[in-house]
């Protein structure tokens, strides 16, 4: 028997020995299959892997393996029986068929399988009907050789093959679907529901894919407020095509319709390149491999800077498609063809107005971004939007388009990105301080709703460094998971390059790296004051809770349900250092009486001392006035820094207010203070926005830890952010100081040495010292910008100079060599002549030359006379024609003699 080299198949052909034929005789269990019908299942299944179309094309190729049940998880659900060619190979070589009737059945399977799945255009249908067109030959050919019976030769009836879905649009439209699908390609491999990224599929859509597809420009709607669904389904950015890019797509959508004479749509061949483990051989001959694939990718992020750019790409696969293959072959045919209507598409797309490629609503494309407030905006770019349900928490977002509507009035639509308390998540979720996750939120914004700029990154990316040249005064965000409001769950992030915009994925930003990589820990969930000791594990997940249209929620949820898989356990809790007990006070010589002495200790739990820790002690607002001891130490649990980082809707109970250590003993007598004074005192001033717990030291242990002459300076000026800042109306703005971006100042000190007031009731302005040391940094910064500014004049007048020379230098060189250049010229012109002289008249070309020489004056004499008597004639002629008048005059030519 042939090998597998000589049939030219890759497939490795079961071949039949002797020992084989042993085996089977000596069969515990006697086989009603002969040797010979063994040998006719081998011949069939070498008939189907060697069979090839007249194109070279293999129609078993995508029958040798099962399909891949995490690349298209619902083909299992439409096929109850799927089956390989490959698993027809193992029964045969394991023997375990029992009757040829078994056989044939599993052969029938393939085509039929492919037949319910695919559509009819599809190529997995026409190559079925190919693998059932060869069976059935095959099977007659062993009825004619009396190898099987006629009955056994027939194939079963496996069921009705169902009608194919009707498509709600025409073929052209499916691009548009297959950018959304690249997007989901993108998206959906950091997704652990599947376990891997989803293929799209080129056959019978589903019916669920149809209604999402119809649904589609019904989801686009304004949201109703209350409903939540609608909310969380999921967004994409609006399509704003520029005339270019609306020209490409024309051509791509019109290429895609030509059918050869097999019926086949002729781009179906060019759609992805060859394997390259099956066909090393084409990459090795074709230098620019490249297909519509590729082509629609590079549209899809706008790599092409015009039509010609873009049909340079389609001439380069159609032209190696013409190389690779044969002449006569079905491929080459289809490529010229497609060419020349790719080029026909393309010259009518160029030649229609711009005007014809307005998008839906009357967007106008700005992809150069949109200049706003002094600022450039574009896509891109992270920011800050307005929230209406919380001026305090910007929205987080990344701007993906920009367009003007009809009215002027330019819009950007940009992906939402959750703080950790607007989501829903397990209790033990541990987040980064400062922490984002992308949703799947894609909402349009009006230029003025964006607050400022911020930046994201990436989370392998934020211990390293920041982005260099970042305002050090915006926020910096990190972000490690995509958050799905529908399942509420938050999956990892694997390619950080699919969450951002087409037109900047291939770029990246330079950091201003740490010294070393910082450690950045994960802190508690901020909604855990949310989570009810009754909760069960197995309760329903609880709803966030929705506030104003486009808009985040106002705060998430948090449930007891089971840990996600993906979901790292939570740390380990650092063990607490045993407790210290608190030093005893040293005794003070006091001249005040018995009696008040033991008012002071009766009240001492208000002056308390620190334990080991190094930590201040809490004392409650609430404390007993009946309480006769020191209350404990208190260590603030770690979990409770997250407070400090994110603005949580959580009252922050544990929260301690640090204050500078006094430096005096103070002196409490039983008729100045008593202890239920003080426990009003602190009732009333704990508000539920301010839960500060104030500590009173004493300077009987001596300072605290971080206080002292060397201690930091707790700032005395700060203002609000920008957001809560503009939350303030404008006539109450104007009562307080502001700065200079009309931000409201809050001072924790009285000011000192200040100005005295101009006028009665003036308000009060900065110290002296700050306003001359303002003025003092204000000149020197005028003078700083001015010394750069003349040594950059200074420099550009020195390039001009270097450049002047260098142009007067150059411009010599080049009279020079014309002067050179004419002479060589000259020289050569003479000797030329000379040569030329003395081969006609000989020795005598001396007077040969004399002879060319009065000649050629005279010819030239007689030119010069013609010419001036060219030259007077059209004088003559003007002049005739011309009617002095006063002022000038005209021409014959001016009138036209018909009037």
């Amino acid at each position: 028997m042939a090998t597998p080299q000589e049939n030219g198949s890759a497939t490795p052909i079961i071949e039949s020995t002797e020992s084989d034929t042993a085996q089977v005789t000596n069969e515990p269990s006697f086989s009603p299959i002969r040797d010979e019908q063994w040998r006719a299942m081998k011949t069939i299944i070498d008939i189907l892997y060697n069979h090839r179309n007249p194109d070279g094309h293999d129609p078993s190729k995508i029958f040798h393996r099962k399909v891949n049940k995490r690349l298209i998880p619902d083909y299992y659900d439409v096929i109850k029986e799927p089956i390989a060619m490959s698993t027809l190979k193992a029964k045969l070589n394991n023997r375990d068929y029992k009757t040829f009737t078994e056989f044939v059945r599993d052969c029938a399977l393939i085509p039929h399988n492919a037949q319910t799945y695919n559509r009819p255009e599809a190529q997995a249908y026409q190559d079925a009907l190919t693998i059932k067109s060869l069976l059935e030959s095959a099977l007659r050919n062993l009825t004619e050789q009396k190898i099987i019976a006629p009955e056994v030769a027939t194939l079963p009836d496996l069921g009705e093959i169902p009608p194919a879905d009707p498509q709600p649009l025409e073929e052209e439209e499916d691009d548009d679907d297959d950018d959304d699908d690249d997007d989901e390609d993108d998206e959906v491999d950091e997704s652990d529901e599947e376990g891997g990224k989803k293929k799209r599929r080129r056959g019978r859509p589903s019916a669920a894919a149809i209604a999402k597809r119809e649904a589609g420009s019904k989801d686009d709607g304004g949201l109703k407020a209350n409903d939540a669904d609608a909310r969380k389904k999921r967004g994409r950015p609006p399509r704003v095509d520029t005339p270019m890019e609306a020209r490409i797509k024309a051509v791509l959508k019109g290429i895609r319709k030509p059918k050869n004479d097999l019926g086949q749509i002729m781009i179906h061949h060019f759609e992805k390149l060859p394997d390259k483990a099956t066909m090393p051989e084409y990459f090795v001959e074709i230098k620019e491999p490249i297909a519509i694939e590729l082509i629609k990718r590079k549209q899809k992020r706008k790599k092409y800077q015009s039509v010609d750019h873009f049909m340079k790409d389609i001439d380069t696969m159609l032209n190696n498609a013409k190389m690779y293959n044969q002449d006569e072959s079905q491929i080459y045919k289809d490529a010229v063809y497609l060419q020349r209507e790719a080029h026909k598409l393309a010259e009518q797309e160029k030649k229609k107005p711009d005007t014809d490629y307005v998008m839906e609503e009357g967007r106008l494309p700005l992809p150069n971004g949109i200049l706003h407030n002094g600022e450039l905006w574009k896509v891109g770019d992270w920011v800050h939007i307005q929230n209406p349900n919380d001026v305090t928490k910007p929205v987080v977002a990344q701007i993906y388009r920009t367009w003007q509507d009809t009215e002027g009035q330019k819009w950007v639509n940009a992906c939402w990105y959750y703080r950790p308390e607007q989501t829903v998540h397990q209790y033990e979720k541990h987040f980064y301080p400062n922490e984002v996750v992308k949703t799947g939120q894609y909402r349009d914004h009006h230029i003025d709703e964006i607050i400022d700029r911020c930046f994201v990154m990436f989370f392998t990316r934020y211990s390293r460094g920041r982005p260099r040249g970042f305002p050090v005064d915006k926020e910096v965000y990190v972000c490690e998971a995509r958050y799905n409001e529908e399942k509420h769950k938050l999956n990892k992030i694997k390619t950080w390059a699919s969450c951002l915009p087409d037109e900047v994925r291939d770029k990246d930003y330079e950091m201003d790296l740490f010294e070393g990589l910082r450690k950045v820990k994960k802190v508690p969930s901020p909604l855990l004051y949310m989570l009810k000791e009754d909760t069960k594990e197995t309760g329903d997940l609880s709803k966030p809770r929705w506030g104003v249209d486009n808009a985040p929620p106002i705060v998430g949820a948090i449930h007891k349900g089971a840990r996600d898989e993906n979901q790292s356990p939570p740390p380990e809790p650092t063990p607490s250092p045993p407790p210290v007990p608190p030093p005893q006070p040293a005794r003070q010589v006091s001249n005040m009486s018995n009696h008040d002495t033991s008012n002071y200790r009766r009240n001492s739990g208000l002056d308390t001392t620190v334990g080991g820790t190094g930590a201040q002690s809490f004392v409650s607002g609430a404390t007993s006035t009946h309480n006769t001891h020191a209350q404990p130490s208190y260590t603030q649990p770690p979990t409770q820094q997250y407070h400090q980082h994110s603005a949580s809707p959580a009252p922050l109970h544990s929260h301690q207010y640090t204050q500078q250590a006094t430096t005096y003993a103070p002196q409490i007598h039983h008729n100045a203070f008593t202890p239920t004074q003080q426990g009003t005192h602190i009732d009333n001033y704990s508000t539920p926005q301010s839960r500060y717990s104030h500590n009173q030291t004493s300077s009987r242990t001596g300072p605290l830890p971080g206080t002292g002459p060397n201690a930091a300076r707790a700032p005395e000026v700060y203002h609000l952010s920008d957001s809560a800042n503009l939350s303030i109306p404008q006539d109450i703005r104007e009562q307080f100081h502001r700065d200079e971006h009309d931000r409201v100042l809050f001072f924790t000190a009285p000011p000192l040495d200040v100005l005295p007031p101009v006028k009665r009731g003036e308000a009060i302005g900065h110290s002296v010292r700050y306003m001359a040391e303002k003025i003092r940094r204000t000149e020197a910064l005028k003078a700083k910008r001015k010394r750069e500014e003349v040594m950059r004049l200074d420099e550009e007048a020195e390039r001009k100079r270097v450049r002047r020379e260098e142009d007067d230098t150059f411009r010599e060189k080049v009279k020079d060599l014309t002067a050179k250049a004419v002479d060589v010229l000259q020289s050569q012109m003479e000797d030329g002549t000379e040569q030329v002289l003395k081969r006609i008249y000989g020795k005598n070309w001396e007077a040969g030359k004399e002879l060319e020489k009065e000649r050629l004056g005279k010819e030239q004499n007689e030119w010069r006379k013609r010419m001036s008597m060219a030259e007077d004639e059209v004088r003559k002629i003007r002049e005739r024609e011309m009617i002095p008048l006063k002022k000038g005059g005209v021409f014959l030519d001016d009138f036209d003699p018909r009037f």
